[in-house]
């Protein structure tokens, strides 16, 4: 085959399948090649859409991604069109596409996307909090460290902020966000949404941890209130100098600065930074 070819990133449903478009069948069923995360969950999505998928089925994953992406970009050169579908959501977003889609626009081939749902926008929409300025910020670090100094950095961030998490995780990185942002930062934590069992939990970050820590299963989306400039904000200087005198008497310099940030509804990072600048 010659001719230009194609690449076309497919958003995938992220609980029902009636929530495609028309155009995801045509396009599965036109595909010369069809990349997909996990081909058995392709092949059963094409089952309940009653497509057909007559061109090749190849895997697309992240731990074969930077090889396979070289192979499709090879057939787009041949002029065929490549279809790329993640098991749920958009290609390129916490998910496999962005490898594809770089060498793809770098070859000068037309890419385009057919849109889909989105767990980002839809866990932003429900979740009762300011949606006309955000950001994505993906999984969290699975390390503490790294995770502490991610969530430290967006301790100023006043757009609301939207993560992805795993179940399993979710009660220690509520915990590291309600220390970065503060315990009572509103949040929400959306679980399997669109599925059968969704479930949307919202409060404080502090009282979200207290509730994951029960274990949750499903697929999680974090949606978080960006800071608020202004709003009632305390004296730091007057906190570092508290902590100080605690100090003084005798108290544990991190017991103190957790119990002062604490009291004062500040994210106890931030004034463990501030007190160990002033130390040294």
């Amino acid at each position: 085959m010659t001719g230009e070819g194609r690449l076309v990133l497919a958003g995938a449903p992220i609980g029902q399948a009636g929530d495609v478009s028309p155009r995801l069948r045509e396009v599965l069923a036109g595909a010369d090649v069809v990349a997909a995360e996990d081909t058995r969950r392709l092949r059963r999505l094409a089952t309940e859409l009653g497509v057909e998928i007559s061109g090749r089925v190849v895997s697309y994953y992240d731990q074969n991604e930077a090889g396979r992406a070289q192979e499709l970009v090879e057939a787009l050169r041949q002029g065929r069109t490549v279809v790329v579908i993640t098991d749920a959501g958009m290609p390129g977003v916490s998910d496999p596409g962005y490898r594809l889609t770089h060498l793809a626009v770098e070859a000068g081939i037309t890419v385009t996307a057919l849109p889909g749902p989105s767990a980002v926008t839809t866990a932003l929409a429900v979740s009762g909090l300011a949606s006309d300025r955000f950001c994505f910020e993906g999984f969290p670090p699975r390390k503490t460290g790294d995770r502490a100094r991610r969530l430290s950095a967006l301790a100023a961030e006043e757009r609301t902020m939207v993560f992805f998490e795993a179940p399993h995780r979710l009660a220690e990185s509520l915990g590291a966000m309600a220390e970065a942002f503060g315990a009572d930062r509103p949040a929400a934590v959306c679980r399997e949404l669109t599925k059968t069992y969704e479930e949307v939990r919202r409060g404080g970050l502090g009282e979200l941890a207290e509730w994951a820590a029960g274990g949750v299963k499903g697929e999680i989306t974090v949606v978080v209130a960006g800071r608020v400039p202004g709003a009632g904000e305390p004296d730091m200087d007057e906190l570092v100098a508290e902590v100080d005198r605690r100090v003084a008497e005798g108290e544990q310099r991190k017991i103190a600065i957790a119990d002062v940030a604490k009291g004062a509804g500040v994210p106890r990072r931030e004034l463990y930074d501030l007190v160990h600048k002033r130390i040294g």
